[in-house]
């Protein structure tokens, strides 16, 4: 096998978002640092979504400001509106300029507070700045398998979602098993439709470990031809409607799997390690991935 399976390293926002716990400003940049320094390609380093709504990530233009570029490595953070995209280039580090929604119309409502017909105009001229700007878009799309308000989503619901973002000017849509519903022949099904929409090149998968199927969709994702995938380094993260769960696929676990399937993912495995230990430390607690588990106990033949 000869394909290049690009990584798109999530865990300082979308990890981060979901702890209990503060994390100092400092202990991320050194974090979404170290997450470079594994030659990650993307990384999403924070978040401007009101701290009312993300207090943990409150510090996300500290953050932004606090980090070195890396050559081979973009810097992200999450967008809601315009206001929060004039902080977003006010940093002067980041690249891309990731927008978000649901594909059901009440996630998006408790999400965003919005209908998806009123989102729409919003993104759109978030993604017109970034642009103009000179930025890069991406598009998140959430509960694309499964909604924990809603529970099995009609494809056609996906495919409105993600024609509008790609219309609108998003160059990557990530797409969302959110709750961790989704399994291996319902991921083939649902790209099947979605690839007819742009080149498979043009999305992401966004798996949730939520019901330990991650790794298996992931591969089915694969088969279906797509390329990039999200993860969260050590599986850090969780699940707001599913408490006590796993969050999204560990960034590590797609690395191992893919490289031992004779795939190129330009990922440094062990930098990676070094970055899910850090953060591991600094939250004070043990982090779900197998992986990472498995290298940290092993001992000598």
């Amino acid at each position: 096998m000869t394909a290049r399976i690009e990584l798109r390293e999530v865990g300082p926002r979308d990890g981060l978002q979901n702890e209990s716990a503060t994390v100092p400003t400092t202990t991320k940049v050194a974090f979404v640092e170290r997450l470079a320094a594994a030659r990650l390609p993307y990384v999403e380093a924070t978040s401007f979504v009101s701290p009312k709504w993300i207090p943990q990530l409150a510090d996300g233009p500290e953050v932004a400001k606090g980090l070195k570029k890396r050559p081979g490595t973009s810097y992200a953070a999450l967008v809601p509106n315009l206001k929060g995209y004039e902080a977003f280039r006010a940093a002067g580090t980041l690249d891309v300029a990731a927008v978000f929604m649901s594909a059901t119309e009440t996630h998006n409502r408790k999400n965003i507070a919005k209908s998806i017909g009123d989102t729409f105009p919003v993104l759109r001229e978030v993604v017109d700045a970034a642009r103009r700007d000179g930025f890069t878009a991406r598009g998140y799309v959430s509960v694309v398998f499964g909604c924990p308000y809603e529970g099995k989503v009609p494809v056609e619901s996906v495919l409105r979602v993600a024609r509008e973002l790609l219309a609108m000017g998003c160059e990557e849509i990530s797409l969302g098993d959110t709750v961790g519903y989704a399994n291996p022949r319902q991921v083939k099904e649902v790209l099947a439709r979605v690839f007819e929409l742009a080149s498979p090149g043009r999305f992401s998968l966004h798996f949730h470990d939520t019901r330990g199927t991650a790794l298996a969709n992931a591969l089915a994702a694969f088969e279906a031809g797509a390329r990039r995938f999200d993860g969260s380094v050590g599986g850090l993260g969780g699940c707001p409607y599913a408490p006590g769960a796993a969050g999204n696929v560990a960034t590590e676990e797609l690395a191992y799997l893919f490289s031992e399937m004779g795939l190129e993912t330009g990922v440094d495995l062990d930098a990676l390690l070094d970055a899910a230990r850090f953060i591991a430390q600094a939250l004070h607690r043990e982090l779900p991935s197998k992986y990472l588990k498995a290298r940290s106990s092993a001992r000598p033949a």
